[in-house]
């Protein structure tokens, strides 16, 4: 019978060969193929078949045998690793067929790609979208393969990549690398499997950043994650999104927030700052929608690590209003034991007000400094909690763990938030200017309070 059957043998593990590829084998009058694959397939042969082998670059050539077989009347194998139709000989099998207009009947059996077999030997790598590139430029223009690195960084898609680097092909490597850090960060995993599913298998597991192309070679498969890949328990995982699409009442949370971050982050690459000082300035920004949060935000003496640090160990916070107080993470406050308090409907504080003719919050700021002088205090609405809290600290001469300065409004706002930067030791986060708010107090905490995850600038935990 006049027919072509190309073959995809899988990785080179006959373990892996697909049940139509063998059976495909075992009825073919003719195999051809790449003269290394046919070691893997040996067991598979019938006695009298005819097997040509060819060297590397010879593809065309046993496309022409093929043909020439076949319309003898012959069936005939040709074999690829992997998936004959990912860098394969399908595609030139069935253009050659279209151009000699051939009556033969050309069938595609397909098989496991390489990139397939080191993903379930890395764990989950390939659960998102995912992007294959081929670094040789032999038959593709470089121009055009830098064009779709470009398109894969830029578009977070995980990317597998074939003929990675060989003896003389070996700067581009090192352009993709450069290309994929000025869109992902450097902790960024990837993968180096080498002769997968093969007796000299390697498998190294690095970052974007620690990423050396040298240790690449022509028998590896590289595979980089996106910005929500991540390595746990040496498995390589890229989240499909089942944990946080949805929050723990149902309803979409953490995913839209990642979102949100990824996109302002886009706007602040450029932003010589520290990454702590990044990350709470992010959260002022997804809070407000406002990037003037840019020029307002002030954080001195080392603030977000200092408050961080006195949080961490079971500290106070003070609220001015319990807006605030409601705004702030729960999760993270049952995790490190803290106490927040707002004493704005003390009784206490009720009875002070009236007796001294001041407002209830500068009554309750006196109350809290008299029991909690080193605690953080955070303001988000009243201008006058915080003039009261700079007028004890000038008076009894404290210091407390840190001030959280974003009152809103017209009277006394700004002047209220002049008065931190009198304190040289005093670690403080303020917003300058009349804008500021319970909601966004709240925000600043919260973002100390995930100083853990402002190495990667990527929301994780209780958000």
């Amino acid at each position: 019978m006049s027919q072509i059957k190309v073959i995809g043998l899988g990785p080179g593990n006959p373990d892996l060969f697909l049940k139509p590829a063998i059976e495909a084998i075992q009825q073919a009058d003719v195999v051809i193929g790449y003269k290394y694959y046919f070691q893997f397939i040996q067991t598979y042969l019938q006695e009298g078949t005819e097997c040509i082998d060819t060297g590397m670059r010879q593809e065309v050539q046993r496309a022409e045998i093929a043909f020439e077989k076949a319309e003898s009347g012959l069936c005939v194998a040709v074999i690829s690793s992997g998936d004959a139709n990912i860098y394969g000989m399908s595609s030139l099998i069935l253009e050659m067929a279209d151009k000699r207009q051939s009556q033969v009947d050309v069938e595609v059996i397909p098989g496991i790609s390489a990139f397939q077999a080191a993903a379930a030997k890395l764990g989950a790598p390939l659960s998102h979208d995912f992007v294959i590139l081929s670094l040789s430029d032999l038959l593709t223009p470089w121009k055009l393969i830098e064009k779709r690195m470009k398109a894969a960084a830029y578009g977070d898609f995980v990317t597998a990549l074939y003929n990675p680097r060989s003896q003389k092909r070996y700067w581009q490597i090192y352009r993709l690398q450069e290309l994929f850090l000025e869109e992902r960060s450097p902790d960024t995993p990837v993968a180096i499997v080498r002769q997968v599913a093969r007796e000299d298998e390697q498998i190294t597991l690095t970052t974007l950043g620690e990423f050396d192309p040298e240790v690449v070679d022509m028998f590896s498969i590289v595979i980089i994650g996106n910005s929500q890949s991540y390595v746990a328990n040496d498995k390589f995982i890229t989240p499909r999104g089942y944990y946080s699409k949805y929050d723990e009442k149902g309803a979409p949370g953490p995913l839209i927030m990642q979102e949100s971050f990824r996109t302002i982050a886009e706007q602040l690459i450029n932003l010589d700052i520290s990454n702590e000082d990044k990350w709470v300035m992010m959260h002022c920004i997804h809070t407000t929608a406002d990037f003037e949060m840019k020029q307002l935000l002030r954080i001195k003496n080392n603030a977000v690590a200092r408050i961080n640090d006195y949080l961490q160990k079971g500290g106070t916070i003070i609220t001015d209003v319990t807006m605030v107080q409601s705004g702030i993470r729960k999760k993270a406050c049952e995790r490190y034991g803290i106490n927040v308090k707002c004493y704005l409907h003390d009784e206490r504080t009720l009875a002070l007000a009236a007796e001294k003719n001041i407002t209830r919050t500068q009554a309750g700021i006196r109350l809290a400094v008299e029991e909690h002088p080193d605690a953080l205090y955070v303001f988000g609405n009243a201008p006058t909690a915080l003039i009261e809290l700079t007028e004890l600290m000038r008076r009894k001469q404290f210091q407390p763990a840190g001030v959280i300065g974003a009152p809103v409004g017209f009277v006394n706002v700004e002047e209220s938030k002049h008065r931190l930067k009198t304190f040289p030791e005093l670690p403080f986060i303020s917003i300058e200017g009349r804008k500021g708010g319970s909601n966004l107090a709240a925000t600043i905490v919260n973002a100390v309070l995930s100083r853990d995850e402002a190495e990667t600038l990527k929301p994780g935990r209780d958000v």
